[in-house]
Formats: structure tokens, C-alpha cells, sequence
């Protein structure tokens, strides 16, 4: 699988974004798709993950409210719109695609990452 991000760019302190994770391959609805991020000198952070079927979704606490991550099999897209963004949210965020049986929330569980899109939040 390989996973194409996009969607990123500079947002004032309030506004909206959409990214979204493309993925060639014919197995695409069989993966839990999920979002982390990585800002200025933190380590990389889990976002939000999704059920293959997109049933189901996880959040971290501090996008929770705020973040939705949806996907659309047919075209083999995840999505997060992102609404009232805040400075903090500054990162490059990347999808990634996890074969295992249910949400995952760390990095070591997801097998295919995409390369990442900068999402910048002016104050």
C-alpha cells in the first residue's frame, strides 16, 4: 500500500482544514487508517484512527470536539477536517494504514505511512 497525504497549509488561529490520504493498492478497505503528527522538537503523536468499515473512530483528547476523520473506500480516502485549529496544532501530520484487526494508536502497529503534509497555524 502506499498512502499519498495532502490538504495541508498555513491557516490562521480558528479556521479549517481538510487533509486527505490517498492509497494505491487493491486492499485499502481492509486497513485501519490512522493520522499522527509531528511538531517543531516533539516526537511524533498519535491523532485519530478509523475502523476499516468507518464505523468506528478514535481520537486523542486534544483534537476530540474538533478533528473528524472520515474515509470513503470506493475512492480509497481517508479524510480529517480539522476546525478551529489552534498554534498547537502546528505539525507535519501523516496517515498511515495498520493491518490489525481493530483502532491502533501507536506507531509500531501501522505498516504503510504516507509522507506527511505541514499544517502551519498562525496566532
Amino acid at each position: 500500500v502506499q498512502l499519498q497525504a495532502s490538504g495541508g497549509g498555513l491557516v490562521q488561529a480558528g479556521g479549517s482544514l481538510r487533509l486527505s490520504c490517498t492509497a494505491s493498492g487493491r486492499t485499502f478497505s481492509s486497513y485501519v487508517m490512522g493520522w499522527f503528527r509531528q511538531g517543531p522538537g516533539k516526537e511524533r503523536e498519535f491523532v485519530a484512527a478509523i475502523t476499516w468499515s468507518g464505523g468506528s473512530t478514535y481520537y486523542v483528547d486534544s483534537v476530540k470536539g474538533r478533528f473528524v476523520m472520515s474515509r470513503d473506500n470506493a475512492k480509497k480516502t481517508v479524510y480529517m477536517q480539522m476546525n478551529s485549529l489552534k498554534p498547537e496544532d502546528t505539525a507535519v501530520y501523516y496517515c498511515a494504514a495498520s493491518g490489525g484487526p481493530s483502532i491502533a494508536t501507536m506507531a509500531h502497529e501501522y505498516d504503510y505511512w504516507g509522507q506527511g503534509t505541514q499544517v502551519t497555524v498562525s496566532s
